[in-house]
């Protein structure tokens, strides 16, 4: 087995490596002047099984090009299989046509991977699940949940909780939490005046006097978030923190977070935000490495991977 680490997220590539008690393969990835992508593999990994680490975060274009120039190269040195290891899959929010004339990016996304020669992928927590079925090849969606689960053991009363989810999509995620520790669950009634923007209308379910957990995939600008906090709050709620896989934290993300009732921000590790959570004490990362790593390994052992979903 080799690992590959792109640019997008050096430290967990290190810390699955020390999991998996394996150095990282020796690589070249930089950039011409004009900005192109170069990739030179340093060592032989013909016939190997290869994992390539790359979240398609922020720069999301960038990252996703030298994902795609990392994968050809493999394929041209004659790797054995190629897994393309997503913690974060970009454009997984254009999952459908919102409108006329609009794209469906995810599914693009879906074909360049393959196109360029993965023969795998294995991602966490999708926008939505059905993104797996754009892919022509093997797709392993990880959840974070039990990460989670594991530190609101630790974090909470679990007596006096309730997991709220931010919108009617979410609830399921909600729904998963909420059952692990028998608790109740609360809904936000959220609308979208414009792409960007969200607006909290009521929140369904008894908030009054309990410590409120929102589940989420994604963290962007934070407005639905903060919104919700805020209106928890109002309506009695003890506390607010907040759950969130993908910390993408963009634009006002980190000034809103920093002047909203939430308590605290819980994200993982598969976006680098160590400096996000230097500059505020709301934010605190938890690795999700452990997971990355036991699934990397298990795939490569041709050894089942579906123990890693339950909570």
């Amino acid at each position: 087995m080799k690992i590959i680490a792109g640019n997008s997220n050096l430290p967990l590539s290190s810390d699955v490596g020390k999991y998996l008690q394996i150095d990282l393969a020796k690589a070249t990835i930089r950039r011409f002047a004009d900005e192109e992508v170069y990739v030179e593999i340093k060592e032989n990994i013909r016939g190997e099984d290869v994992f390539v680490i790359e979240s398609t975060s922020y720069p999301a274009n960038d990252n996703l090009m030298e994902l795609l120039v990392i994968i050809d190269a493999l394929k041209r040195a004659s790797a054995k299989r190629i897994t393309a290891v997503l913690p974060y899959f970009g454009y997984a929010r254009q999952d459908r046509k919102p409108g006329p004339r609009t794209p469906i990016s995810a599914k693009l996304v879906a074909n360049l991977i393959s196109t360029a020669g993965a023969d795998r992928v294995l991602t966490v927590d999708l926008h939505a699940e059905q993104i797996q079925g754009f892919f022509d090849i093997p797709t392993d969606n990880l959840f974070a949940g039990p990460v989670f689960s594991r530190d609101i053991k630790d974090q909470f009363d679990l007596s006096n909780l309730v997991a709220v989810s931010p919108d009617i999509g979410g609830v399921v995620r909600a729904r998963a939490i909420a059952s692990k520790f028998g608790a109740s669950i609360a809904i936000v009634d959220k609308r979208r005046p414009k792409a960007g923007e969200s607006e909290v209308m009521n929140i369904i379910g008894e908030v009054d006097g309990k410590d409120c957990i929102i589940l989420d995939d994604i963290i962007d600008s934070a407005g639905t978030i903060c919104n919700a906090a805020d209106k928890l709050i109002e309506i009695g709620a003890k506390s607010v923190t907040a759950y969130v896989t993908h910390g993408v934290l963009s634009g006002k993300a980190i000034s809103r977070i920093k002047d909203s009732k939430l308590k605290e921000v819980v994200i993982t590790d598969t976006i680098n935000n160590i400096e996000n959570a230097n500059e505020l004490e709301k934010i605190r990362i938890i690795p999700i490495s452990v997971l990355l790593g036991e699934a990397i390994r298990r795939i490569s052992e041709e050894s089942s991977v579906s123990s890693l979903f339950e909570f």
